[in-house]
């Protein structure tokens, strides 16, 4: 909104003129939804109590998890919306006039990237509100079925990826190899069901390491972080011919999205740190993991992107190991899973076990970084 209709002032009032850089609306996006979830952080968690959206505390997780029971969930409703609003504010949908071909309006590559991933946003947070909605209204920790969750799950990220790959140009289904400069692998049209396992399967274990009270929000916020430098680097041809990336013209936009995210998730913190006064709730973390995995399809960081998520690679694959080996040996790896669980159970205090897993997501951003750099 700024940019569409301030910007043009610059004429008149030449300060206007910042509103043009990514870096300015960036960080007042960021201070938008900071504050959002600052003034209305409170009264939220408020509203759930009042409907009584409490959390159900499964009966085979931790003991010391049973006094979480009814904390106000769902608290993904409020990072949704402040970024929603932040965009409006700050993004840029403007599409130039040289866009406009006939009777055809052709969607600059900005606006497409910043849409296709505020509707991900959106539809997985619907997919994460349904299964949150039918837990609060059972009472029970069961939502969705499995199977309807990922029925769910795959649609959006079916659509998402076909969108991509029939907007995206030739370069869509490149794969590019962190540490090889220009190494790249062109898996054609098995792309898209790369793709639509890497969405799912990123949504799911962002989901998985959503236990403990904190952990989830500041791991993301690395990982936004770190999106948020691969995003304008690879926006910028100089920058991206210098550091051998893809240059994704428009893709410097999706900044704006990600530190909105990050101001979001920042505000959320300060009432989901330990101990939580609400929780994210599926409809947050499921929207969240499958926005990660849309920004590295749309960056053309698919690879990266499992550095850069290192901890939820480590917490799906725990999952995956416990229900293999249980299924077929009838022996557990793990104390419990996802992996965050184990170490509760092997006596670490929650606090403990939040912030040493913070760290391991802070050195997996800083090796995926680094990546970047030794092309």
């Amino acid at each position: 909104m700024f940019h569409e209709f301030v910007f043009p002032l610059r004429d008149y009032f030449t300060p206007f003129n910042v509103f043009q850089y990514i870096t300015f609306r960036g960080a007042y996006a960021a201070v938008t939804t900071l504050l959002i979830c600052f003034l209305f952080g409170g009264k939220v968690i408020e509203a759930l109590k009042k409907f009584k959206v409490g959390q159900s505390i499964r009966n085979d997780g931790p003991a010391t998890h049973l006094a979480k029971s009814g904390t106000p969930t769902m608290g993904g409703i409020l990072i949704i919306g402040a970024v929603l609003v932040s965009m409006l504010l700050w993004g840029n949908f403007t599409v130039p006039e040289a866009a406009a071909s006939g009777s055809r309006l052709e969607v600059s590559n900005h606006v497409r990237l910043v849409l296709v991933t505020l509707v991900s946003l959106v539809a997985f947070g619907a997919v994460g509100f349904l299964d949150d909605y039918l837990k609060v209204k059972r009472h029970s920790s069961d939502g969705l079925p499995a199977w309807g969750k990922l029925v769910g799950q795959f649609v959006v990220a079916i659509g998402i990826v076909l969108y991509l790959y029939f907007t995206g140009g030739d370069d869509v289904t490149r794969l590019y190899v962190p540490l090889f400069r220009r190494v790249e692998l062109d898996l054609g049209v098995l792309w898209i069901p790369f793709a639509v396992l890497l969405v799912v399967g990123a949504s799911n274990a962002v989901n998985f390491s959503d236990g403990l009270d904190g952990l989830l929000t500041g791991l993301l916020i690395m990982v936004f972080i770190t999106l948020t430098i691969v995003t304008y680097l690879t926006g910028r041809y100089d920058f991206s011919e210098y550091l051998g990336l893809p240059f994704i013209h428009g893709a410097g936009e999706l900044t704006v999205l990600s530190l909105a995210v990050i101001g979001a998730l920042v505000g959320f913190l300060w009432f989901n740190s330990h101990p939580a006064e609400v929780f994210m709730g599926d409809v947050g973390s499921l929207a969240l993991g499958g926005t990660v995995a849309v920004l590295a399809l749309a960056i053309k960081q698919e690879i990266l992107i499992f550095i850069i998520g290192g901890v939820f690679v480590l917490e799906i694959v725990s999952v995956i190991i416990q229900v293999a080996s249980f299924k077929l040996t009838g022996k557990r790896v793990f104390l419990m899973a996802p992996l965050h669980h184990h170490f509760e159970e092997s006596g670490w205090p929650e606090s403990k076990v939040v912030i040493r897993f913070w760290i391991l997501g802070g050195l997996f951003a800083i090796v995926a970084l680094s990546m970047l750099t030794i092309q």
